[in-house]
């Protein structure tokens, strides 16, 4: 949707680290065993012909399948994207030092490695003394790993705060390690800010196929935290708006249209290297083979689109509604004739043709939260985007469209932050922040 509608779907899945595996945890065997009559054959014949791959790259929806979590890039950029998120953004608490960060952050890799396994955190959820609080939390006991990923990212107030005189405030030695990149994203056009639900000094994202799965995930993270890093806000997601999968039908956005077509692919090595992931002299070393993430929430005021005639809401985004194609075409991947849809349309704005190549990697999901007290429903986007460098590529592209892009009519931006995700923990035994504190 908003930023790049065009940015979004349509080319392969991911091959490298963040791969998905076609082996199925013992966890996820036992769990299925467990359903028994519940899940009946069906179940018994996924199990055998996971098992039976070895090592062939199954189907991205495959139930139960696990997503390496080891590997040059983070899982959950590239990677297949899968339908259920949990996204929170911490911050460290004041008392925190360098050396308790340090300790939480292995901690919470050794956490990851195990959750994105299909295992329980720690000695589990049962075993040890009944006087004791379990290590795991135990909700998703007996469910399988459902494609967890675990991404980590690192905002600006990590490496530099301002103090309450206003001066800068380095608390962890780590400001001359800040990337020029991660900058303080600019206000643009029409923005109406939450704070509370904006920023934060580290974020984490947990995409699943089993929303009990990835709210595990973070609740357990959040429960080893205590103390040291604090919830700031939380974004839960369903029925993603974005594909790094071109064989998987594009997905539709609550305003009913499918939501992009050019979304960087997952195995498209080139355009993942030129666009999403940071290269040498890009900027500190620690930051290569990672990306920078902009996480925005994006209001969809829905009862003003739902009375909108079906000309105008294709008009606002230069596509039909039905089949997706751009104006003047009959498919949906159909190369688009910018020249035939409306100027202020959103494909017109967007398009990577209307701004010089310019490409952004999304993994939007679609949320519902309630109502907001006069019976209109909170409900729109919550915008991932990864990119090599912001500057160039999601600022440039939002601050075009702020200015002028018809679906503003329809949409707000209530929610903004900005992180820097380093690259992946090559083996057991690293963890995620070692480059940046070493």
């Amino acid at each position: 949707m908003d930023t790049g509608n065009e940015q979004q779907n349509g080319t392969p899945a991911a091959t490298d680290a963040t791969t998905t595996r076609s082996t199925v945890s013992r966890r996820a065997v036992i769990g299925w065993a467990g359903a028994g009559v519940a899940l009946g054959a069906a179940a018994v014949g996924s199990v055998a012909a996971a098992t039976r791959q070895d090592d062939a790259v199954p189907a991205a929806a495959q139930v139960g399948a696990e997503v390496p979590f080891y590997g040059e890039h983070q899982a959950g950029v590239s990677t297949p994207v899968q339908d259920r998120l949990h996204f929170a953004a911490f911050d460290v608490s004041e008392k925190a030092t360098r050396e308790s960060l340090v300790k939480l952050l292995k901690e919470w890799t050794k956490a990851a490695a195990a959750m994105t396994g299909g295992r329980e955190v720690g000695t589990g959820a049962v075993p040890g003394s009944a006087e004791a609080p379990p290590d795991d939390t135990g909700e998703a006991l007996g469910l399988p790993a459902s494609r967890l990923t675990l991404t980590i990212g690192f905002g600006p107030s990590l490496f530099e705060k301002s103090g309450p005189d206003g001066t800068t405030v380095d608390r962890f030695g780590l400001q001359s390690k800040r990337p020029e990149a991660l900058i303080d994203l600019p206000n643009f056009k029409g923005d109406k800010l939450d704070p509370a639900r904006s920023g934060g000094d580290l974020c984490v994202q947990a995409c699943a196929d089993d929303p009990q799965v990835a709210v595990h995930a973070i609740r357990n993270l959040a429960r080893i935290g205590m103390g040291t890093v604090n919830i700031r806000w939380s974004q839960l997601g369903f029925g993603k708006t974005s594909s790094t999968t071109p064989d998987q039908q594009t997905p539709r956005n609550l305003m009913g249209f499918k939501d992009g077509t050019h979304n960087i692919a997952g195995t498209d090595t080139g355009k993942l290297s030129d666009h999403v992931w940071a290269a040498p002299g890009d900027g500190p070393e620690w930051m290569t083979g990672g990306s920078y993430l902009v996480a925005r929430r994006i209001r969809m005021h829905i009862e003003t689109w739902d009375r909108a005639s079906l000309k105008d809401q294709e008009d606002t985004f230069g596509r039909t509604k039905g089949e997706g194609a751009p104006y003047g075409k009959v498919k949906e991947h159909d190369d688009p004739d910018l020249k035939a849809m409306p100027a202020d349309s959103h494909v017109a704005l967007a398009h990577p043709d209307a701004n010089s190549g310019l490409m952004i990697l999304r993994r939007g999901f679609s949320f519902t939260d309630g109502t907001d007290g006069l019976g209109r429903l909170d409900a729109g986007l919550f915008f991932l985007a990864y990119q090599r460098d912001t500057r160039k590529a999601f600022v440039p592209l939002q601050q075009k469209l702020a200015a002028s892009d018809k679906l503003n009519e329809y949409i707000q931006h209530v929610g903004s932050a900005h992180f820097a995700c380093p690259a992946g923990v090559r083996k057991p035994g690293e963890w995620w922040g070692q480059a940046l504190f070493g």
